[in-house]
């Protein structure tokens, strides 16, 4: 799997829903990964062929992929050692891998809405953060971002946001702002 071999796969599912889907709106949302992803193929709809999704929404996000290798925890051990950024960090470059969302969400005029747990383990709540603070300051309409996250109280770490029974109608909210 490849970067841009990803990005081309969501652009021929985006064009097959959009031609089977009427009026109705399409979002990207993006988990992880995945949240590159989406704001990748956004980007690209936009750039390339000027039509702008409905919506992105980014579950656990990072800012880039680099970023998000130095933090997650597997790679904690490694840290300490000398070359760690070349031989662990550097080689996702040199494979073309970059997920910049960072970048992506500075160019996108979607409404954007970026959801974090404050006890993610995986990708730290800070990316995230960051994320919506880039996004925010781009952005010409500041009221189409918006930021959530959930108390670790709640225990959704990484991968149970999608869980919350809250989340349907903080997503329909939001969708209703725009």
């Amino acid at each position: 799997p490849t970067e841009s071999g990803f990005t081309t796969d969501v652009l021929a599912l985006y064009d097959w829903a959009k031609a089977r889907s009427g009026n109705s709106s399409i979002l990207f949302w993006g988990h992880s990964l995945g949240t590159g992803i989406a704001t990748n193929t956004a980007r690209k709809l936009q750039e390339e062929r000027g039509v702008q999704v409905d919506a992105v929404i980014l579950e656990s996000p990072y800012t880039n992929i680099r970023e998000a290798a130095a933090h997650i925890p597997i790679t904690k051990i490694y840290r300490q050692f000398p070359g760690f950024g070349y031989l662990i960090l550097d080689s996702l470059a040199l494979g073309n891998m970059f997920f910049r969302n960072d970048e992506n969400v500075k160019v996108l005029a979607c409404p954007l809405l970026i959801l974090h747990a404050e006890d993610d383990a995986v990708v730290p709540p800070h990316l995230g953060r960051q994320l919506f603070e880039m996004a925010h300051g781009a952005y010409k309409d500041k009221t189409k971002v918006k930021f959530i996250t959930f108390p670790e109280k709640l225990g959704l770490g990484h991968d149970y946001i999608s869980s919350n029974p809250e989340l349907p109608t903080l997503v329909k909210d939001f969708l209703n702002m725009k």
